[in-house]
């Protein structure tokens, strides 16, 4: 079973990451689906998708959840029916959850050039100007990129925007964790994040700070 970390980042919040080796039919394997979402997972062209999803699934298994006490609300985001907290992500073969009793968000993303031509729809210039080298600057930029889709998930508002309501504080690239912000219409939110590389990719995971920033 490719469990491939698990981070305790206090008593009440874990971190579980998948690496996805197994073929659709082994995923498949023990896993009982609600109706809805053997519908959705059917519907998905892409079998990498498909076998993303069900890695979720196992991912839940792990925690002692199955994929009935997982549901969306009407803006897509998750929940569990026992009232804690979750975030899901994955892409292309590592999937991620987190759960927490208090508000979380996480991403996992894969280090990919295309970022420095997207760079501009979610981060301002002078937040990475300081950084010359390629590769450094596609890491940087994909931190930030995972930290504000962390956040992204937890806030959960029709109408936020990454470049105007979302702000990552500077961080260092030798270190591993900074904090963040959204400040949304009358609603402001301030977050922990903490963030690791493994195999070209990256995950960020946020936690929000139980003061909010206006306190």
């Amino acid at each position: 079973m490719p469990l491939y970390k698990t981070i305790t980042v206090n008593s009440t919040t874990k971190v579980l990451i998948w690496k996805i080796e197994e073929s659709y039919k082994e995923l498949n394997d023990g896993i009982i689906l609600t109706d809805i979402s053997a519908v959705r997972v059917n519907n998905m062209k892409s079998e990498l998708h498909q076998r993303g999803f069900l890695s979720i699934r196992h991912l839940l298994a792990c925690e002692g959840y199955t994929d009935h006490d997982l549901y969306y609300d009407e803006n897509g985001k998750n929940h569990l029916h026992n009232g804690l907290h979750i975030s899901i992500t994955h892409s292309f073969n590592f999937s991620a959850i987190i759960i927490s009793d208090i508000k979380v968000g996480i991403d996992v993303e894969k280090k990919r050039e295309k970022i420095l031509r997207i760079a501009h729809k979610f981060s301002t210039a002078e937040d990475y100007q300081s950084l010359n080298h390629q590769d450094s600057l596609i890491r940087y930029l994909t931190i930030v990129w995972c930290a504000k889709e962390s956040l992204y998930k937890s806030f959960n508002s029709v109408g936020l925007t990454f470049l105007n309501h979302i702000f990552v504080d500077d961080f260092s690239l030798y270190g591993n964790e900074t904090n963040a912000s959204v400040d949304f219409e009358d609603k402001k939110e301030t977050y922990h994040i903490w963030f690791l590389e493994f195999e070209g990719f990256t995950c960020a995971y946020a936690l929000l700070n139980k003061r909010k920033k206006n306190d």
